[in-house]
């Protein structure tokens, strides 16, 4: 893609030619389902029945809509390595997602309900509930693109999962996706 050299030392963001709103719509997509989950989890942890709307599966649904849109962001701009990394953020999404819905659901059982704030009332550890805990944490791990996944600090093509698709953003908006991340971990 072909930039246009007057942008490029203007106050403007340069991006693609070829970009469309999805990636414009994308870092602010990312920053609001995460501080929307971070909401979600925080009134799940009242055991007031006023605030009993925390629901792990919605919380799960969440986390997946902002690393759609990240990643049909990084296929819209048309470089390679946004395909190469929205491609891997797929894939283990693909893992990941049915690891955090059985682990829900074996708690889930437990307690009857998938609502966080029942969560809270573990008086009795079960050995599911270590197995479960030992999921959730590999869940997390690659959830928020740590090292045995990912790699943030890496800049080798092979290796690159988030950065890939966070390469083309520059300013304000990576600045977006960055404290996305920030809040996610």
């Amino acid at each position: 893609p072909y930039y246009n050299l007057t942008k490029l030392f203007s106050k403007e963001e340069v991006i693609s030619e070829t970009a469309s709103w999805i990636f414009r719509v994308a870092p602010f997509v990312v920053l609001s389902s995460t501080i929307t989950a971070a909401i979600l989890v925080l009134i799940g942890l009242f055991n007031n029945s006023i605030y009993q709307m925390g629901d792990f599966i919605a919380l799960i649904f969440i986390f997946a809509l902002g690393r759609f849109f990240l990643s049909l962001a990084a296929l819209d701009t048309g470089s390679s390595f946004g395909g190469m990394g929205s491609s891997r953020e797929m894939f283990i999404s693909s893992l990941v997602e049915p690891a955090m819905f059985m682990v829900v659901f074996a708690i889930s059982l437990q307690f009857g309900s998938t609502n966080i704030s029942a969560f809270g009332s573990l008086h009795t550890v079960s050995a599911s509930a270590i197995v479960a805990a030992v999921a959730l944490f590999l869940v997390v791990i690659a959830e928020t693109s740590r090292i045995p996944v990912d790699n943030q600090e890496t800049h080798l093509e092979l290796t690159m999962i988030h950065e890939a698709m966070v390469l083309e953003y520059s300013g304000r908006s990576l600045a977006l996706i960055e404290l996305a991340s920030y809040i996610k971990q």
